[in-house]
């Protein structure tokens, strides 16, 4: 089942001499349950086509369409409400806020989306986050592979559509670094959560079930690695 799929995405800045094309018709589609890893160069759009599929980041023109719905065909707070309950979004430096704590923060876009949060969702996370320990704990007391832990609950405890995870390792350790991507892997088996990364790091793009590498805006390299589960 397809859950995600872009149509000659186009992302312009400035204009006449200072254009700058950061997506050139890019497209492609993501089935249901899904890991796929995009990689490139610095510069390269791989940032800018995450922010647009999130919904994030008007495009220039093309369209997202995720779990069927047309993204950007949706008023202004329609769209703030498909980026809280569809996508689940995790950033290399973790945003978080200072004085919430774990569970605070894991929880916080449910509670300004006025919904009741799921408490066994909500235990289940923080087990398999391995921050039990940790729930009443403010960010300035968790190491950054913590932190980054934290920001993965936030994006899953809404049980998005699609989670997208923008070099979700980048500020990390090595060690650390393996486990975030072995927990962004659980999820995606135990959850069957389509999941996005945007990575550098081509370990990590070699984890993932299909990698897409951009150059100039455009799709240049696409790979099969393993074949989605059914």
């Amino acid at each position: 089942m397809e859950m995600l799929r872009a149509e000659r995405l186009t992302k312009i800045y400035g204009k006449g001499e200072n254009e700058i094309r950061a997506l050139d018709g890019v497209s492609f589609s993501v089935e249901q349950g899904e890991f796929l890893a995009i990689i490139g160069p610095s510069g390269s759009g791989k940032s800018t086509l995450l922010h647009i599929l999130g919904g994030v980041d008007r495009p220039s023109g093309g369209t997202v369409w995720v779990n069927g719905q047309d993204v950007y065909a949706q008023k202004e707070d329609q769209l703030a409400i498909f980026r809280r309950r569809q996508v689940g979004l995790i950033y290399q430096f973790y945003n978080l806020i200072p004085v919430l704590n774990v569970v605070e923060n894991m929880t916080l876009p449910i509670l300004m989306d006025g919904r009741k949060v799921n408490r066994e969702r909500m235990e289940e996370l923080l087990k398999v986050l391995g921050l039990e320990n940790r729930r009443t704990h403010l960010p300035a007391q968790l190491s950054g592979g913590q932190q980054q832990r934290v920001s993965i609950g936030r994006a899953l405890m809404n049980a998005p559509a699609v989670v997208l995870a923008d070099e979700p390792t980048g500020n990390l350790d090595s060690r650390n670094s393996a486990e975030i991507v072995q927990l962004l892997k659980e999820s995606n088996r135990r959850y069957r959560q389509t999941l996005i990364v945007i990575t550098h790091d081509e370990n990590i793009a070699l984890q993932a079930d299909r990698i897409l590498a951009l150059e100039d805006g455009r799709i240049v390299r696409e790979e099969r690695i393993r074949e989605v589960r059914a």
